[in-house]
């Protein structure tokens, strides 16, 4: 029988989340299965109790491309980042709220018991979700920094002085020049994230669509946008622009934009895949996160 490696992510900060991973890690270890945790989180866990030092390490003891499923306690922030840790595998990601209403985490910790047995009998379903290709391109059209992004992709001033001078172009035909604050291009996944703070529209996971937001743009056509799946966005840096942009992926990854500098964003052919053990209306997701008042509704006829 071949191991089954399920990697852990989980950091040191709050005891309930260290109790929650001790938990995790005992059941599978019960079930015969081999937990593997990051090589930042061992370490800080590790120092809080000795008995998660002796565990095994992503790309030391365990590829990446080994694992079977990723379980999370945390967060969609730390959701991002397993997501981050298993790009390339086709392990899915399991996320276990650990008290922060979020769009991402599958369950609430106390149903994670009942989680972990799921995972090991392999009872559940897998959700792919679209997520966006992100390259930087210098004056020569040379590729300089390649990525990817989940939730958002932002091109945003570095100055809080001065704004930035863009051209935006959807499938290599330009739309508009103007200056701005920044462009957020979004999937449906972070359309409640950074471009719903920015006045974009909410997507349903469901619907495979990128949105496009200007952040304080001085122009008259500068509102959000949705394109198709496998439109080409680009923003490109005007050499006008007095200082220098910088590129953010989920807010995890940065690349600095001089002036000349395009950043090109697409589908991903990979997608990012998350576990799922029951369905959950997108609807009842929106109501709770934001408190929405749903009073006098009589129910559906």
């Amino acid at each position: 029988m071949n191991e089954r490696c399920i990697l852990v992510v989980a950091h040191a900060k709050r005891e309930e989340t260290v109790a929650a991973a001790l938990r995790v890690i005992d059941a599978l270890h019960g079930a015969g299965a081999t937990p593997v945790l990051p090589a930042p989180d061992r370490e800080e866990l590790a120092a809080v109790d000795a008995r998660f030092a002796a565990l095994s390490l992503l790309g030391t003891d365990v590829a990446a491309k080994d694992l079977e499923l990723a379980i999370v306690l945390g967060g969609d922030g730390t959701i991002l980042r397993a997501a981050e840790l298993v790009r390339g595998s086709s392990a899915p990601v399991l996320g276990i709220n650990m008290g922060h209403v979020g769009f991402l985490a599958e369950i609430d910790r106390d149903d994670m018991d009942a989680a972990v047995r799921r995972v090991i009998d392999r009872d559940y379903d897998v959700e792919e979700r679209l997520a966006l290709s992100v390259r930087v391109k210098d004056t020569t059209g040379a590729v300089v920094y390649d990525t990817w992004a989940l939730n958002e992709a932002t091109v945003e001033k570095a100055s809080r002085e001065r704004m930035i001078e863009v051209v935006l172009e959807i499938d290599g035909r330009p739309l508009s020049s103007f200056g701005c604050d920044g462009m957020v291009i979004s999937t449906p996944t972070g359309s409640t994230a950074y471009n719903f703070s920015a006045g974009g529209p909410v997507i349903w996971p469901s619907v495979e669509a990128i949105a496009v937001v200007p952040l304080s743009a001085h122009a008259l056509f500068a509102k959000p946008l949705v394109v198709g799946p496998e439109a080409s966005v680009a923003i490109e840096m005007l050499e006008r622009t007095d200082g220098t942009g910088i590129l953010w992926c989920d807010g995890r990854r940065s690349h600095e934009l001089p002036p000349g500098a395009r950043v090109v964003v697409r589908r991903s052919e990979d997608p990012v895949r998350l576990a799922r053990l029951h369905p959950t209306a997108f609807t009842n997701r929106l109501v709770r996160k934001f408190r929405l008042p749903v009073e006098g509704w009589r129910g559906a006829s």
